[in-house]
Order: structure tokens, then C-alpha cells, then sequence
């Protein structure tokens, strides 16, 4: 067993670059927290989406947590990257491969650049010893999913990969209801922060009840703890509310994604091309209302991980 896990490390250096800051704090049992690209590449336009992604890695070292934003660079996987490389991925942006699970071997092996999603991040994350990811929404089941079957890979990552990832609840772009019935058949825990509800990105509220209210970052890592101890192969979800002066009318919102979910079929916009069309056109929608929403839920969520994931390393 030794022997083959000693091949299986071999292996991975060929492909896997850990930050030398990232790599000090795993060894030292320092609390790490894993940011995603894709939110630099195709969440945000330049140069916001540059200043976002390290003002949130400034909020997790304010929060005495070491960042790690995961990426593909040149074929390798990357577990931290430079504020240099960080710019290279705001100014490219969607010229930049979306990479999730079936990505990232293809990208590896012809020595391509990839933004990691959720379901990326969380595999390079594993890969580097990394247990908590802060991000802004999940993935999850579109609407008309009934018909189109288009459901993201982060909902099959949550229930194969144990990373615990914090968010503001699955994008309100998407169909919520199907999205838990999908993650409770996967065995997938929802965790809310202080709040019985589902949070909807840009709102606090859904309408929605998740499985299981928690209100100290002690409490979800204590959960979390036990979950890897039982020898679960799979991730939690933990959704945070967006602070109530930054959320969005619950109503304003919902008409906004009704608009873009319109031009979105007119356009005739698919598969991993959809969310970043939709947030965008709820961006011009809203008048920037919702892109400044969705950096303040980002850096919220950041400040929670860095916590769970303090309270994690005093567990192990």
C-alpha cells in the first residue's frame, strides 16, 4: 500500500505545481483554502474580475488562512498561483478553456491553459491535500434540464470528492428545487450557515429548506470531520447567505434572470456557455447591481472557509 501510494505521488509531480507558500502551510497543518479561476476568466470582466480575485485572497489571509486559486497553466495543475499569473487570466478571460472534469486530462496532455470550475477546482484541490474551497455559486440543474439534461459536473463532484465547498447557494439562474432532489440522491449534505433556507446567489432567500442548519464554523467543521472519519468519498456543501446589506430584491432578481433566461433561448445559448451569458446579460439587466453583489457573496463566502478551515486543522 505504502509503495503504491509512494508510485501514485511519483506520478502526480509530473503534473501537479503546490505553491511553495500553499505547500509550507499543508506541511505545518496550517488551514489552506482553495479559489477557483473561473470566476477571474468568465465570471467578471477585466479588470474587476483581476481586483476580485485578489481582494479575496487578501480576505483569507485577513482570516489567518494560507489561499490556493487553482488553475491549468501550460498543462500543469496548478494549487496557488502568482498575482502575475492571476492578470494573465483576468486579461484572456474567455479566450481561456472552461475546464472542468473531462477538461483537465485533455489540457494536461497538450500543455493548455484551463479556468477551473467548481468541479475542477475541487479535484485539484483533493489532489493537493486541500479539504475547504470558497466560491461564489455552485453549479447545478438548469431549467428545462427535463428535456435538455443539462446539469453541471459540480453536483456529481460533491457527491465523489472530499472537499467542502462554501458558496451562496447554487446560482438562482438555475432550477433550485431539481438541484437538491439531484445532491440528496448523491448523498450530498446541504449545510446553511446560520439560516434554515437555501440562499439564491444574489438573495438570501429560495423557498427552499436545506438539510441542515449550522450556525459556528466549529459546528460544520466538527460535521465535516466525522463525514472523512466514516470513510465518505464525498464532499459537503455549505451555502451562505449573501450579507443582507449587499442582497438583491428577491423579486428584482427573478425578474432580471427571466429576461436573460429569454434572450439566452433566442441565442441560442448551450451547455457551459450558459452561465457566463446569463450573468452577464443579468449584469447589463440590473445595471451592475448584480456583479457588485456577487464580488461582496464571493469575499463572504472567503471569510467563512478561512474560519472552517482554521477550525478543521484544530480538529486533526
Amino acid at each position: 500500500m505504502l509503495r503504491e501510494k509512494g508510485v501514485f505521488m511519483a506520478q502526480l509531480c509530473k503534473y501537479l505545481d503546490i505553491a511553495p507558500e500553499v505547500q509550507r502551510a499543508l506541511d505545518e497543518h496550517r488551514p489552506v483554502v482553495a479559489l477557483e479561476s473561473t470566476i477571474i476568466s468568465h465570471g467578471m470582466p477585466y479588470p474587476q474580475n483581476v481586483e476580485t480575485a485578489l481582494k479575496v485572497e487578501q480576505t483569507v489571509r485577513e482570516n489567518h488562512a494560507v489561499p490556493a486559486t487553482i488553475a491549468i497553466i501550460g498543462g500543469r495543475l496548478k494549487a496557488g498561483i502568482s498575482p502575475e499569473e492571476i492578470d494573465y487570466f483576468g486579461k484572456k478571460g474567455t479566450a481561456i478553456t472552461k475546464a472542468s472534469r473531462r477538461d483537465i486530462p485533455i489540457l494536461t496532455a497538450k500543455g493548455e491553459d484551463g479556468a477551473a470550475t467548481v468541479a475542477a477546482t475541487m479535484i485539484i484541490a483533493h489532489l493537493a491535500g486541500i479539504e475547504v474551497f470558497a466560491t461564489g455559486g455552485v453549479g447545478g440543474v438548469h431549467r428545462g434540464a427535463e428535456v435538455t439534461m443539462d446539469i453541471s459536473a459540480d453536483l456529481e463532484e460533491l457527491a465523489r470528492t472530499p472537499v467542502m465547498v462554501v458558496c451562496a447557494g447554487a446560482k438562482s439562474i438555475l432550477d433550485l428545487g431539481l438541484t437538491l432532489e439531484y445532491l440528496e440522491t448523491k448523498g450530498v449534505s446541504v449545510i446553511g450557515f446560520g439560516t434554515d433556507e437555501l440562499p439564491a446567489f444574489y438573495t438570501r432567500k429560495s423557498g427552499f429548506p436545506v438539510n441542515f442548519r449550522l450556525d459556528t464554523p466549529q459546528a460544520i467543521a466538527e460535521s465535516f470531520a466525522v463525514q472523512h472519519a466514516l470513510g465518505y468519498g464525498s464532499g459537503m456543501l455549505v451555502t451562505n447567505p449573501i450579507p443582507q446589506e449587499y442582497a438583491m430584491d428577491y423579486d428584482v432578481i427573478n425578474n432580471a434572470i427571466n429576461e436573460a433566461l429569454v434572450r439566452a433561448e433566442k441565442s441560442g445559448i448551450k451547455g457551459k456557455e450558459t452561465t457566463p451569458y446569463l450573468l452577464n446579460e443579468i449584469k447589463e439587466i440590473t445595471g451592475g447591481k448584480s456583479l457588485a453583489a456577487n464580488i461582496q457573496l464571493v469575499l463572504n463566502n472567503a471569510r467563512l472557509a478561512s474560519r472552517i478551515a482554521g477550525e478543521l486543522t484544530r480538529l486533526r
